[in-house]
Formats: structure tokens, C-alpha cells, sequence
């Protein structure tokens, strides 16, 4: 059996969509496009589609990853194609590589994160910054399915700091003011959110966005031993199984 490992965005109206219903788009969309998805055995097979690192609903992403097995080889370049055009708006397919050795999941080790927030105070959200990473820990309460949880939300945050884009998204935006915050993020557990980012700026600082942010994943992997960035998790399938060099970590891709 191949497997084949993609990437897909997650955009627009589409980042409000569950994760059960993502996957069952992903199914259908396997079916459309007469992909050769190999099944499980038992009483009730399913298809063997498998997902690492889903972002929560209610936040768009740049780099989401499932892998697909089927039962007959496919080109990935192909496959990219014809899920792609068989996935509604929004849920984009980026890239496919067949699967080399190891766990696709061991490698998502972090994430890059951006939360707009829009009608937001720079001078604020800076100093509220400034605070977060000179605290030593900053325990923060998250409702979860067990009840109350409190974990530090700061242990996992390797970087955060406020874009300098703002300005420019501030002009965009009709002169509504615009705090973009950059972070990255340790994959740890309990997972660490932006929106936990969000409480420990509130209770270092006092500082809470007017409105509801809005939040983009926008790239997700392992760290690269010899510089400290963030890596493409695919690059060692690439350099496996088409002959190739792992090359460096750029931009995310476009769709």
C-alpha cells in the first residue's frame, strides 16, 4: 500500500468548519476524484485517512496534513490536482508527496501562529508582550472535557512578538487600528493555543482585544537542528522517495 502525505489549507468561511466535517469533505472528495483509498478490514471498514495537528474551529490554516493509503500507486503531483478540484472552496490542497519512513505526527513539533486584532492599542499589546516573556510562568484556565484545567501557557512559547505589519493592515482596514502578534509554539501537552497567549497577555497586563481575534496557523513542523526555524515536515519525504535534497524552509505556499 503507498501512502500519500498532503498538505491543505483551511481558509475563509471554512475555518469555522469542524473537524468531523472536514474529514468527512475529505472522504467524499477521495471518492469524486476515483482516488484508489485503501479501506480497513473488519465489520465496518473505513477509508484509511489519517490527520496530524488539526487546527481548532473557528482558526484558519495555512498548513494542515492528513495521509491517504491506497491501494494502487498514484502520482502525487496528480493527486494534488484532482482533490484539490474536488474539495470545496477554501479547503485547498497544497501539496502531496508520497510517505517515506517515520511518523508524519512525530514531526509536528511546532507551529506559527497570527493573531489579528483588530481595533487593538500597538503601544499596549507591546508592553503586554514585553510582560508575557519576562514572566517566568503564566498559568492560564482552559475549559476542557475533564472540567477547569490550569497549565502555564508560557513554557511553550518560544516566540512572540507584534508584526510589523500593522500599520500597513491598519491602512487596509479603512484606519481601524490592527495589532498583528507573531508566535511560535511548542506542540506540548496540554497543547498551548493562541487563544491561551491571548488570556496570559490579559492577566500580565490587562490587555484584551476589543473584538473576537482572528487567528491563522501558518506553518506547523520540526525545528531545524543546526538553526533553531521551523522546517517543512514533507521536506524528508521529498528527499526519500524522488532522489532529492531537502531544501531550505521558505514562505508558506499559496494557493
Amino acid at each position: 500500500m503507498q501512502r500519500l502525505r498532503v498538505r491543505y489549507a483551511k481558509r475563509g468561511r471554512l475555518r469555522f468548519t469542524s473537524h468531523r466535517d472536514i474529514s468527512r469533505a475529505v472522504e467524499r472528495a477521495v471518492r469524486r476524484a476515483g482516488i484508489p483509498v485503501a479501506y480497513s478490514a473488519g465489520f465496518s471498514p473505513h477509508p484509511k485517512i489519517s490527520y496530524a495537528g488539526a487546527a481548532p474551529t473557528g482558526v484558519a490554516s495555512e498548513a494542515e496534513y492528513l495521509e491517504i493509503g491506497v491501494t494502487t500507486p498514484c502520482d502525487p503531483v496528480q493527486v494534488r490536482q484532482w482533490l484539490d478540484e474536488s474539495l470545496p472552496y477554501g479547503l485547498d490542497v497544497l501539496d502531496v508527496v508520497e510517505a517515506g519512513t517515520g511518523g508524519l505526527a512525530d514531526r509536528l513539533e511546532v507551529s506559527e501562529w497570527e493573531v489579528r486584532l483588530s481595533g487593538a492599542d500597538r503601544e499596549l499589546a507591546e508592553v503586554a508582550v514585553e510582560k508575557f516573556l519576562a514572566a517566568g510562568t503564566v498559568e492560564v484556565e482552559r475549559l476542557t472535557k475533564k472540567g477547569p484545567r490550569r497549565f502555564d501557557a508560557r513554557q511553550a512559547v518560544m516566540e512572540l512578538e507584534v508584526s510589523e505589519g500593522a500599520e500597513r493592515t491598519a491602512a487596509q482596514v479603512g484606519g481601524q487600528s490592527c495589532v498583528i502578534l507573531r508566535m511560535v509554539v511548542r506542540h506540548m501537552t496540554p497543547a498551548v493555543r493562541p487563544d491561551d497567549v491571548l488570556t496570559g497577555l490579559r492577566l500580565v497586563a490587562d490587555f484584551a482585544p476589543p473584538v473576537p481575534p482572528e487567528v491563522t496557523r501558518l506553518a506547523q513542523g520540526p525545528l531545524d537542528a543546526s538553526t533553531g526555524a521551523l522546517a517543512d515536515p514533507l521536506d524528508l519525504d521529498r528527499d526519500i522517495t524522488r532522489g532529492g535534497e531537502a531544501g531550505p524552509v521558505g514562505e508558506h505556499v499559496a494557493g
